[in-house]
């Protein structure tokens, strides 16, 4: 089932078993959707991987929303984000641990064959294609500055 129709069934779960929290994140994500398949210039389609973009685009836009009521002490804002978060992550595809993005940003290092800092760029335009949606892209970049500098 595409993630369109399946975020669809959920809103409907979700209204029977009342969880407006849910219910409320459900229906922005279905908003996204359907702004992305009638966006001027679209086929009228959403893919999943499009789908997915979008996903993660809220998701972490929610997570830097709740850091920031958290630093201005707003908890309960913040919770309420980060519950929203959590709606948004069910539709993800798992993340890659913290060994396994090392060891693929040390491969495709050794792919590019990149050897300084100064070459982050390049590796970076690779890594970024690759472990799109395996892995948040502050991390990646992240993992790429520290193994480049320890070369």
């Amino acid at each position: 089932m595409a993630l369109f129709e399946q975020v669809s069934e959920d809103i409907k779960k979700a209204m029977l078993s009342r969880n407006q929290m849910e219910l409320n994140a459900l229906r922005g994500v279905k908003k996204e959707f359907l702004e992305a398949k009638t966006a001027k210039g679209g086929t009228g389609e959403l893919t999943d991987e499009a789908a997915i973009k979008i996903l993660q685009k809220m998701a972490k836009q929610g997570k830097d929303a709740a850091a920031i009521f958290k630093e201005q002490n707003r908890a309960d804002l913040a919770e309420e984000y980060l519950a929203q978060v959590a709606v948004y992550e069910r539709y993800l595809p798992a993340q890659m641990s913290d060994e396994e993005l090392e060891k693929a940003v040390r491969a495709i290092i050794e792919q590019v064959g990149a050897s300084s800092p100064q070459e982050m760029g390049k590796v970076m335009g690779v890594a970024s294609k690759q472990l799109a949606g395996k892995a948040d892209g502050r991390a990646i970049s992240e993992k790429v500055k520290k193994i480049l500098t320890s070369l």
